[in-house]
């Protein structure tokens, strides 16, 4: 890689960066499906993964998790202590190290993933748009497996004393929530992700000819 294409390379990267960051303290983070909100940050993850790789994608994924984290911090809910370990576990008087794990290792493996899947789908005959839509339903779903797993390992009875439901209950309130809004979720991303990639990628071999 050239001088100047390392240089072109920065740039997108910080412009995905701010794109982030305006996601994470706008409403535009968020999309409403009514009864549910479908989360929309992954998918500058997702895309930077696909064309960049998935180091770059780790590290969006990574500027992702430090946002949440930060976001925790400063606008505190009643949950928030399983993202951030400045806000005391619920029933504790102080946070928990395992709040960083859930900010961070999700969303940098949402990079990974994406970008492995789309490495993997490369070497068949698929349509960049089919290849990048299966990076965006993976790289969502698994930011939504691993978030809520983790909730459910390291707190899941400080969780359930915060939503008032019995801990019994958790482990299928966990469940459902992967498979309703991580799925819905996982198909926003693979339908806006396929289609922002493969035009994307149509441009970038155009630029290059």
């Amino acid at each position: 890689m050239t001088g100047t294409e390392k240089t072109s390379e920065n740039a997108k990267i910080a412009l995905f960066i701010a794109i982030i960051i305006l996601l994470s303290v706008t409403p535009l983070g968020y999309i409403s499906l009514g009864i549910i909100n479908a989360t929309t940050i992954q998918m500058p993850v997702i895309i930077g993964a696909v064309l960049f790789g998935w180091k770059k994608g780790a590290f969006l994924g990574g500027v992702f998790g430090i946002t949440s984290l930060i976001k925790n911090t400063v606008q505190p809910n009643l949950t928030s202590f399983v993202f951030s370990p400045f806000v005391p576990v619920f029933g504790e008087e102080s946070g928990s190290f395992f709040a960083i794990i859930i900010s961070l290792l999700p969303r940098i493996m949402i990079g990974i993933v994406a970008a492995g899947v789309f490495a993997l789908l490369s070497k068949t005959k698929l349509s960049a748009a089919v290849k990048s839509a299966a990076a965006g339903f993976c790289g969502s779903l698994t930011n939504t497996v691993l978030v809520m797993g983790g909730i459910y390992l390291f707190f899941g009875e400080s969780y359930s004393a915060a939503k008032e439901m019995a801990y019994e209950t958790l482990l299928a309130t966990v469940a459902a929530t992967i498979t309703g809004t991580g799925i819905t979720e996982a198909v926003i991303s693979a339908v806006a992700c396929g289609a922002v990639c493969a035009a994307l990628i149509k441009y970038t071999k155009k630029t290059r000819t």
